[in-house]
């Protein structure tokens, strides 16, 4: 599975948002982009994508930002990374099928369930404890 910045960066914006889900408080667009460096414009665009699915709601004024309208527990990194456009990686095998083009693409699509399983397992909120308990390690096999 090929994660994109777009993909990358929502889950990043949705975490943070979801650090902040049990206080209610909004977080502003500045914050996520100068903690890790998010193009502002970009990050934006992103976060409309997510209002639209309704994951996100958008807060005016001085005291304004974004907060998370879902619960953290039932959104999965598979669920952004397919609503905000991961594509999956590898490749279709053209033409001939021999042995080791079938065995190759066996292999690209293993993989690529195995993406889809690990990323359809790490809830947000998961992702925040793991974060709170300081395991840096998340998700490395």
């Amino acid at each position: 599975m090929v994660i994109s910045a777009r993909v990358h960066y929502a889950c990043v914006a949705m975490l943070e948002l979801a650090i902040q889900h049990d206080d209610g408080a909004p977080v502003a667009i500045r914050e996520i982009t100068d903690r890790h460096g998010i193009p502002g414009p970009f990050l934006v665009q992103i976060l409309r994508s997510l209002r639209a699915l309704g994951w996100v709601q958008s807060i005016r004024g001085s005291q304004g930002g974004y907060r998370l309208s879902v619960d953290p527990t039932t959104i999965t990194l598979l669920d952004i990374a397919e609503a905000i456009g991961s594509q999956e990686a590898g490749c279709r095998t053209e033409g001939k099928g021999t042995p080791i083009a079938t065995m190759l693409q066996e292999q690209w699509d293993d993989a690529a369930d195995a993406s889809r399983s690990i990323l359809g397992q790490a809830t947000l909120s998961g992702l925040v404890e793991r974060t709170q308990q300081g395991d840096a390690s998340m998700f490395y096999i």
